[in-house]
């Protein structure tokens, strides 16, 4: 296997990973995202902390997609893939935010826990409080940063002719429309039901380019065929 071939199959290997991550970690934090009572309710902790792995785990492969790729789409155009790579580092910072949000409602449901006359009324006031840190971290981070990463991601993918144009056109056209979506749903426009279904383009391009760069990897172009030692050759990357 080529050192290009290899780093395309990592990256969509990374894109998978976002995907596999993201979605367990929600279902696993619903006891503290939607019952309302988890301060003062069953315990629950083992799962919400696994939801809180699975995030970590997230970040990990969102900054893995940037660092990845950054070596080959800098060759089409080196400010705009600066921006993903910066783009990228925010949307996972934002989303380390939303999981410390979850994990101190655990360690505060841990305190709770045993003092006879807890005030429930305090608890849920201090849990929703952290649910709403989560709520805001994932529109801006996972929903508003993301569509914008998608769009960059897409047009340098475009522009180089890496991958097919359907795929990148799906990108653009999701990543815009999440980014967008996002900023409706800032002001109240809808609720989180009808983002989702707005949503779905972008994570269909994020399935779409992980499986064909693992499963056939970048089609041919300068930006891979000309050797340089980033992407594994012996000729360095050229100026501008």
């Amino acid at each position: 296997m080529s050192p290009i071939r290899r780093r395309a199959m990592i990256a969509g290997i990374f894109f998978l990973g976002t995907e596999i991550t993201s979605i367990p970690a929600l279902l696993l934090y619903q006891p503290v995202l939607r019952d309302g009572n988890y301060l003062v309710g069953a315990d629950s902790d083992n799962r919400v902390l696994l939801g809180g792995l699975l995030e970590l785990l997230l970040v990990v492969t969102v900054i893995g997609t940037a660092v990845t790729l950054y070596p080959v789409v800098k060759r089409q155009n080196h400010s705009i893939a600066l921006g993903y790579v910066c783009g990228r580092l925010l949307e996972a910072a934002i989303i380390v935010v939303g999981a410390v949000s979850v994990l101190t409602a655990v360690t505060l449901r841990q305190d709770l826990t045993g003092l006879a006359g807890s005030d429930s009324a305090g608890a849920a006031v201090v849990e929703r409080s952290l649910v709403a840190i989560h709520d805001w971290t994932f529109l801006i981070g996972p929903s508003w940063v993301l569509g914008i990463n998608s769009f960059l991601l897409a047009y340098l993918l475009y522009r180089a002719g890496l991958v097919p144009r359907a795929i990148t056109m799906l990108g653009m056209v999701g990543g815009g429309l999440a980014t967008v979506s996002a900023t409706a749903m800032l002001f109240g426009a809808y609720g989180q039901s009808v983002h989702t279904v707005l949503a779905l383009p972008v994570f269909a391009w994020e399935v779409s380019v992980a499986i064909w760069m693992i499963a056939k990897g970048f089609k041919p172009s300068p930006l891979t065929t000309t050797p340089s030692r980033e992407l594994g050759g012996n000729a360095p990357l050229p100026l501008g």
